[in-house]
């Protein structure tokens, strides 16, 4: 199991003190956030190709990099950001190619049916007021998406007004940004 392996790894890792190089406080030194997507391409890049090191900034990540309700648990994390670690400046940070893309409830629908997951459960999910549709719903348009979340994130109620929010897309090959506006 690969769980196992990594716990192996991990005991090594602490024995020879591999940990020492990351030690940092728990405030962004850039006073930074950025908001990306979970996509495994950007483990390394999105750090390095902002030229980002360990306890430089906050980074959330989730499927799309996105803000889906003003009161999803990205943007608790940004407000927590703000209001307790210092943070002054949010990056919104999608991807070229991502996977949220086009992605729908329907193709879920199917997918969980298949691995044994019920519609009397889904039905039973929807019942406790969760939109199944909205909640695995991707976009349809990179550039929108991340204009509607930086939206989302500027202009939320508990957001200060002289916090900077600013979007890009980021290629998943070449980690070039370009500014959304």
């Amino acid at each position: 199991m690969m769980i196992d392996q990594i716990i192996e790894f991990n005991k090594e890792f602490v024995a020879s003190k591999g940990y020492e190089q990351y030690v940092t406080d728990n405030y962004p030194d850039k006073r930074l956030a950025v908001l990306s997507c979970m996509d495994t391409r950007l483990t390394e890049l999105l750090p390095a190709a902002l030229g980002l090191k360990n306890g430089d900034a906050k980074v959330i990540k989730n499927a799309g990099g996105l803000v889906i309700s003003p009161f999803d648990s990205a943007m608790r994390s940004l407000i927590v950001a703000i209001y307790e670690l210092g943070v002054e400046e949010i990056m919104v940070v999608a991807h070229s190619n991502c996977g949220a893309c086009h992605m729908s409830y329907d193709h879920f629908h199917h997918e969980m049916i298949a691995r044994g997951v019920t519609d009397e459960t889904l039905d039973t999910i929807r019942r406790c007021g969760i939109d199944l549709n909205h909640w695995l719903e991707g976009f349809k348009d990179t550039t929108q998406s991340v204009r509607r979340t930086v939206e989302t994130i500027a202009t939320h109620p508990l957001m200060p007004r002289d916090i900077v929010v600013r979007g890009f897309i980021i290629d998943s090959t070449t980690g070039a940004l370009e500014e959304i506006k």
